[in-house]
């Protein structure tokens, strides 16, 4: 199974791409809703082994729960959402299978190791590992920029206090005291992957559009006059300079993850199947 052979089909004569997701959270069942005409089948679902099984599984798709059951619903791309430690384990077995691997976890990726070896297997079996940009815009900027050269990326993910509490955020200021913003970490993008996975997920995407997580800046913030997660994201290089800004509102479904996160989640699967792609 060729899936980059099998996406070009689909456009070329209106197949259908089998798609299985990592997980059935917010973000999947959003994206699932944003493909409801699009030439996409579910051909699965995996959730956690001893999860209840959700009520609202797609006709046809098919419940599994090990890495070991997915080459046999021979899927075309499978979507990661389900967090970091899902990369490894169903990253190996959709490359494996020749299916490509959409990433929503790119805090997994703060492992150089882990990135290496899915790359390779990926390489190995004519399939893609692809980290969609979340909660982030501009990353196909940073990226095309980063062909001729770039100097610096820095990021600044600036979110409520509220949305840090939880993290290691809580030993570094005093979130329910904040009364005006607080820059409460500033490090690699690596290090904050590593240190806050899920609030600093996106950082890693940037990192690895641009300069690497080793040479992006981070910077956190807890801010009380913020209603929305906003990323900041400065670039210099060869190319001149980027400046771009985002604030992205909660799914209602699931407050920690942003609207934005589902919709770029499901483009990235749209632009498989459609015949034009901006």
């Amino acid at each position: 199974m060729r899936a980059q052979g099998v996406s070009k089909e689909v456009v070329a004569t209106g197949a259908v791409l089998r798609i299985a997701f990592v997980g059935w959270g917010a973000m999947a069942r959003t994206a699932s809703r944003l493909l409801d005409d699009s030439p996409v089948e579910i051909v699965a679902v995996a959730v956690r082994d001893g999860s209840e099984p959700p009520p609202d599984l797609p006709p046809g798709a098919h419940l599994i729960t090990s890495p070991d059951e997915l080459a046999s619903r021979f899927p075309d791309v499978v979507a990661e959402t389900a967090g970091r430690a899902a990369v490894g384990p169903w990253g190996r077995a959709t490359l494996e299978a020749g299916a490509d691997f959409i990433v929503s976890s790119a805090s997994a990726f703060a492992d150089s190791t882990l990135l290496d070896e899915l790359s390779a297997i990926a390489a190995a079996n004519n399939a893609q590992v692809h980290v969609q940009p979340g909660a982030l815009g501009a990353v196909d900027a940073i990226a095309a920029a980063s062909l001729l050269g770039l100097e610096t990326v820095e990021h600044r993910i600036i979110k409520p206090p509220g949305a840090w509490q939880g993290t290691p955020a809580e030993g570094l200021c005093v979130l329910d005291a904040i009364e005006e913003p607080e820059a409460f970490f500033t490090g690699t993008a690596a290090e904050a992957a590593s240190q806050f996975p899920k609030n600093a997920n996106v950082a890693i995407t940037t990192a690895l559009a641009g300069v690497g997580p080793e040479d992006t800046r981070v910077t956190l913030v807890a801010d009380p006059t913020a209603t929305q997660n906003r990323h900041e994201i400065t670039a210099v290089g060869d190319f001149g300079r980027l400046d771009v800004s985002i604030g992205s509102r909660p799914l209602p479904d699931n407050p920690k993850t942003s609207t934005m996160a589902a919709l770029n989640l499901a483009r990235c699967i749209k632009n498989r199947v459609v015949p034009l792609i901006v």
